[in-house]
């Protein structure tokens, strides 16, 4: 799963869910600790900016086209 796709399920996750929903992507080697930010600090420009529609909408777009 992508982080795109993990944040148009669940818009505002905790770690462990953005950890489960990262599993077997990424290397794990430093625990996901930045990534995991990376999501959060995601999530909250995604609320704030009301961008959440706009990204289900690309993710549900055909692949060469929005």
């Amino acid at each position: 799963m992508t982080a795109t796709e993990l944040l148009m399920q669940n818009p505002h996750p905790t770690q462990t869910e953005i950890r489960h929903g990262l599993e077997g992507v990424l290397c794990r080697c430093t625990g996901y600790q930045n990534i995991v930010r990376a999501v959060q600090y995601a999530a909250e420009k995604m609320a704030v900016s009301g961008t959440e529609a706009e990204v289900a909408a690309a993710v549900k777009a055909p692949k060469g086209g929005v």
